[in-house]
């Protein structure tokens, strides 16, 4: 059995149109969707934004099953500008699994392997993520992946964590972070939202391009996950 951690389901949409034999769960409070890619067979966990819900989430999922591994997936921030949207990240620091061999099964794709930084916020200061990328090491951000890692260790589950950038100092959200997403509430608030654009109807257009470009990063973070889990 794989895990496969999504924080979000807006990331995880492309891929679960791919499982077969799919089915909803409840376990230990927490839902879960179960299926199959290919032979493997998989459970799915999305652990919300932030370290608060995540690390109680996935206790829960980690609880009562032994995974043979957990792929921790999903968006990433790039800290500069050499890492596209669309490009893939395997996070060097996190991932205790052989990333030698899960790259060569990537080569047709744009892929990095290098540390990850997990932050408590969304950053979206373009000098912000500058001084990030100087002072820890890392070309990339998430908000979960370092509570997972360590939920991984402590039930001796191999990790690998793979991650698509949604996001780059030069091509940032089309809104303040805190107007996109209520960590609080782990929802958008649309009235806050379409309120934002009311006021700045000049950066609807940034809305669409970003729409645009998650949507291409999904579908590449799909295609990638598929190959990594027909290697394992």
């Amino acid at each position: 059995m794989i895990g496969v951690t999504f924080a979000l389901p807006t990331e995880s949409r492309e891929f679960l149109r791919c499982l077969r034999d799919k089915s909803h769960t409840d376990r230990n409070g927490v839902r879960t969707i179960r299926g199959k890619i290919d032979d493997r067979a998989l459970e799915v966990l999305h652990t919300g934004v932030g370290e608060r819900i995540c690390r109680q989430r996935l206790g829960k999922f980690l609880q009562d099953q032994q995974f043979d591994y957990l792929i921790s997936t999903g968006f990433a921030g790039a800290l500069n500008d050499d890492l596209q949207i669309g490009d893939l990240l395997l996070a060097e620091n996190f991932s205790t699994v052989d990333l030698s061999e899960m790259r060569s099964s990537l080569s047709n794709l744009p892929i990095h392997i290098a540390n990850l930084l997990t932050v408590p916020a969304l950053i979206d200061s373009g000098n912000e993520r500058t001084k990030l990328a100087h002072t820890s090491g890392a070309v990339g951000v998430d908000m979960e992946t370092e509570f997972i890692a360590r939920a991984c260790a402590a039930h001796s589950v191999p990790l690998l964590s793979l991650r698509v950038i949604s996001d780059t100092p030069r091509e940032l959200f089309p809104a303040p972070a805190n107007v996109l997403f209520d960590i609080e509430q782990q929802r958008t608030r649309m009235r806050r939202l379409a309120k934002y654009f009311l006021v700045h109807p000049n950066h609807v257009p940034r809305l669409i391009r970003f729409a645009k470009r998650i949507a291409r990063a999904r579908k590449i973070l799909t295609s990638a996950l598929i190959t990594l889990i027909n290697k394992l």
